[in-house]
């Protein structure tokens, strides 16, 4: 597995990534965390997804050449969480394609995440997610060394915070 750093023109290569996720999680019952409509459909969405690459720095996994991951670090979190008051690197936008789930990806993206926060001598590194299907991601965040921080809403979505620091 290779991770390098993306760019504008890998949006259609996140577009397809985050697409794939919707269709993994509505494959097993979870339409709440990013609904099921593909994200690449959703002019909003594709919008979104664009301004937060141009915020940070986007992050692609590759195996084989074919992009199997993606995320992007900004230095704040999005508009819902409530910045930390000092500085942090914020992982968004953090998704494995269906074909790779099994592969690692999640968790290399995120050691890589751990490694560019230490690199650019931060010592607080924060993530949310989706805290419904019974905790399922929040559980998968802990094994990746992150710790509970502050639970929000956006409408009836949960949301959690969660950090690790070094």
């Amino acid at each position: 597995m290779k991770i390098r750093k993306g760019g504008a023109e890998d949006l259609p290569a996140m577009l397809a990534i985050l697409d794939s996720a919707v269709v993994w999680l509505n494959g097993r019952g979870i339409t709440a965390q990013w609904g099921t409509e593909p994200f690449s459909t959703r002019p909003r969405a594709v919008e979104q997804v664009a301004r937060t690459m141009s915020e940070g720095d986007p992050w692609i996994a590759e195996i084989d050449g074919v992009p199997a991951g993606t995320m992007t670090l900004t230095p704040h979190p999005g508009q819902y969480v409530e910045p930390a008051g000092e500085p942090e690197v914020y992982v968004r936008l953090l998704a494995t394609d269906a074909d790779f789930h099994g592969h690692g990806v999640g968790a290399a993206l995120l050691a890589h995440a751990a490694e560019e926060t230490r690199r650019r001598r931060v010592s607080l590194l924060r993530v949310d997610c989706f805290a419904g299907s019974e905790g399922r991601l929040i559980e998968y965040y802990e094994k990746q060394g992150f710790t509970r921080t502050t639970a929000f809403a956006v409408g009836d979505w949960p949301g959690q915070v969660l950090e690790r620091r070094f």
